[in-house]
């Protein structure tokens, strides 16, 4: 369950950090994301990079990505690179860029 959640009709432009929280983003983030898990929801977007411990991805990202735990649904855009020590990617996802699994 989120602690934070972004809704639809908020864009945010700089840079949202809140290490100990776990954020849904159902809007629109222009700068880096730091959280201990982040969820860009179907509709949400990132420009810019994003570091937790879990990250699922149903929106669109551009960027970086450098996590634990990675999750990527059907609906995941994502033109990045990707750092994670896990993958999960659910058929229909689209990936554009470098990605590197490092194993449990």
């Amino acid at each position: 369950m989120p602690n934070a959640v972004i809704e639809e009709d908020l864009t945010i432009e700089g840079d949202l950090i809140a290490k100990e929280s776990n954020i849904a983003i159902k809007g629109r983030i222009t700068g880096d994301v730091q959280a201990k898990a982040v969820d860009v929801q179907p509709g949400g977007v990132v420009k810019g990079s994003v570091s937790a411990e879990s990250v699922t991805i149903s929106g669109e990202l551009t960027g970086t990505v450098s996590c634990g735990d990675l999750a990527l649904n059907e609906t995941a855009r994502v033109s990045a690179d990707l750092s994670a020590k896990t993958l999960t990617s659910m058929k229909g996802s689209r990936v554009t860029g470098k990605v590197e699994i490092k194993g449990a």
